[in-house]
């Protein structure tokens, strides 16, 4: 079980270093992603809380690069198109990938619905499974902080507690 983040091919992106992806792929978030990798997951999840933005947000600022981090910034729980993905590594077999509309946001959230494929283990071994999806997720956190102190550095601290908001993760300090 991994957490995945749906990317789209950024060929015009210029705010920061970022990664070369095919549009509409998965980039697994985890503590082995590079710097470029890092600068896609972060400018994906900003994207993806890139509105237009309302009264109690304030006026988007006409900065670029503040004006692409505000939504991220200012909305109290941020989105992140994505979930987690399950594959049988003996045979490459991806069992459940993320699917519309789904968010890593609520990865703490699952639920089984009406028609979802079913995957049947033991409670110990899911509960295994999500531990280390969230280790994973920590992991990736954690790189994301320090690549933003490297990229972002007047927006370092607010990034990446707006990417912690994103992925659901609860920090301690």
């Amino acid at each position: 079980m991994q957490p995945v983040l749906e990317i789209f091919a950024a060929d015009d992106f210029a705010l920061w270093p970022v990664g070369e992806h095919e549009s509409y792929g998965y980039l697994v978030l985890d503590g082995e992603l590079t710097p470029a990798g890092v600068g896609t997951a972060v400018m994906r999840i900003a994207d993806c809380n890139n509105f237009e933005p309302e009264e109690k947000h304030g006026p988007c600022p006409t900065d670029l690069l503040d004006a692409f981090l505000h939504g991220l910034l200012t909305l109290p729980d941020p989105f992140a198109a994505g979930g987690f993905r399950v594959t049988d590594r003996a045979t490459d077999t991806v069992f459940v990938d993320p699917g519309c509309c789904n968010g890593l946001e609520t990865w703490r959230d699952w639920d089984a619905k009406d028609g979802s494929p079913v995957i049947e283990l033991p409670v110990d071994q899911v509960r295994a499974l999500v531990t280390g999806a969230e280790a994973d997720l920590r992991h990736f956190h954690s790189l994301a902080g320090t690549w933003g102190g490297q990229h972002l550095p007047a927006h370092a601290a607010a990034v990446t507690a707006a990417l912690a908001r994103a992925l659901d993760l609860e920090l301690t300090e």
